[in-house]
């Protein structure tokens, strides 16, 4: 008869392990309702009655405050116990949703996906720093790899979701159907969570906070209506707030430099090299994804003519994609560091981008799945490492300052990827428009402009993927050690 030495699972390793899967799971569903609301805008303004300018709100004031949000969460993070911050973030998150399904008009909507963006934004540096301060090093890969499927499978699905939803029910289905998830998350965070974090009582900066608001509110809402400048659709210049957001920013940086220890978000961050180059890649892949995240939709729907409901399901496999390989890239990451996975995945992006680019009005549904694919590996090969191999360098006190700078990045580049790639599309496309060219072959000649870019841009970013080095890998772990559970 065999024996079963194996030693069962501590206490220890159940509450860890269950834990970070209660984390991973609800920061899914929060980050998931960034996107949710794109393929629903036409619909909402028939509603509403409200033009597209208008009706761009809902997104764009997600946006700014997790723009303005994301900076503070370094100071929560350190300031308050995990559960509180937990607590806090789906209570927010839960009632945004409620008042969303709720509201009665337009401005109701809008406030209460800013009530939404307050959990999100709260929720993924909580989950990275919660899994860099119990998870040991060597397993780190496996668990950012778990991260990397919430960073961008969540924001990729969110139209397909929509796109299902809205092909058999109304729009506030979209809120009905997340609340029991929310509601189900906050319970089961009130029982398991507990403090893995000791708080440390720092006081807050106020001018470092009205600077942040500024600063990061400023720029993504200057990006984000660039796009719609370039159609004649703002009552504002972007340059305005781009002006002010850039302005405040660079103040922002002096202010934080000169508190160090008492910042509101500590830029020592960057002294460290390997976090510095891993999270400006961070923010080219971010630019690359939400890039075409706006972008498909459109081509799919104004020059291939697909319903919403056909747009979600083309997008879909990319999303599904990212999410089976994030696993395995984390392992293999774990096994042999970064630099075999990113410099790869910033070449198949790059390649990915380009062949997009040649997308035209006769291009099949077939090849624009399978080049989105394409793509959705090179950033699966890119997500997980970069991530490991940027918050893994730094030392256990910048834990939480790492993964609000990170987090904060990643808004920054996919608002600017969006302008970016919408800006280009929309000048193209005028351009042809005024020399005679139909609505939809300027369209396509716009797709094609914008992608074109995006592959340039990403072309350097292969050049960059090959300076990256992994963190110093801690000692293993002894085998009677409890480690948290693979997930």
């Amino acid at each position: 008869m065999t024996i079963d030495t194996a030693a069962p699972p501590t206490p220890t390793t159940d509450r860890t392990g269950r834990l970070i899967a209660l984390l991973v799971g609800s920061a899914f569903v929060v980050i998931l309702n960034e996107t949710i609301m794109s393929v629903a805008l036409p619909e909402l303004m028939r509603e509403f009655d409200v033009p597209a300018a208008t009706a761009q709100w809902l997104t764009t004031a997600f946006l700014l405050t997790m723009a303005v949000v994301i900076p503070i969460t370094g100071f929560l993070l350190t300031r308050y116990p995990l559960r509180r911050v937990f607590m806090a973030a789906m209570i927010s998150f839960t009632a945004g949703t409620l008042l969303a399904a709720l509201a009665p008009t337009f401005a109701v909507l809008v406030a209460a996906r800013a009530v939404q963006a307050v959990g999100t934004a709260l929720m993924m540096p909580l989950l990275i720093t919660t899994i860099l301060n119990v998870v040991p090093a060597h397993r780190r890969g496996r668990m950012m790899g778990t991260v990397s499927i919430v960073i961008s499978v969540a924001p990729a699905i969110g139209p397909t979701i929509s796109g299902i939803v809205l092909d058999q029910l109304d729009w506030r289905w979209m809120f009905w159907l997340v609340l029991p998830i929310a509601l189900v998350s906050l319970g089961l965070g009130a029982a398991w969570v507990r403090n893995v974090t000791e708080p440390i009582d720092v006081p807050i900066d106020v001018l470092s906070v009205v600077l942040s608001a500024l600063a990061f509110g400023g720029l993504i809402y200057g990006l984000s209506s660039i796009g719609e400048a370039a159609a004649g659709d703002v009552p504002v210049s972007p340059a305005v707030p781009l002006v002010v957001g850039a302005a405040a920013l660079v103040l922002f940086v002096l202010r934080q430099l000169s508190l160090r220890e008492r910042a509101l978000l500590d830029l020592r961050t960057f002294a460290h090299r390997t976090f510095t180059i891993a999270a400006g890649l961070v923010a080219v892949s971010m630019m690359a994804l939400f890039g075409t995240l706006i972008l498909l939709p459109i081509y799919l729907q104004n020059v291939l003519e697909l319903s919403t409901l056909d747009t979600g399901l083309v997008l879909l496999p990319g999303g599904l994609t990212m999410g089976l390989l994030a696993p395995f890239v984390g392992r293999l990451f774990d096994q042999h560091g970064p630099r075999p996975l990113v410099a790869p995945g910033a070449a198949l992006t790059a390649v990915a981008l380009g062949l997009m680019s040649m997308f035209d009005t006769d291009t099949s549904q077939g090849t624009v799945v399978a080049i989105h694919v394409l793509m959705s590996v090179g950033l699966a090969l890119m997500f997980t490492p970069l991530m490991t191999s940027a918050l893994g360098s730094l030392p256990q006190h910048l834990y939480s300052h790492g993964s609000a700078t990170v987090s904060t990045l990643q808004q920054v580049a996919g608002a600017a990827g969006t302008a970016l790639f919408v800006t280009v599309m929309t000048r193209r496309s005028v351009a042809d428009l005024e020399s005679g060219s139909s609505v939809v072959d300027a369209t396509a000649a716009g797709v094609h402009a914008a992608l074109f870019y995006g592959g340039a841009i990403s072309a350097v970013a292969v050049v960059v993927a090959l300076f990256v080095r992994g963190p110093k890998s801690a000692a293993p772990v002894a085998e009677d050690v409890a480690e948290p559970v693979s997930l």
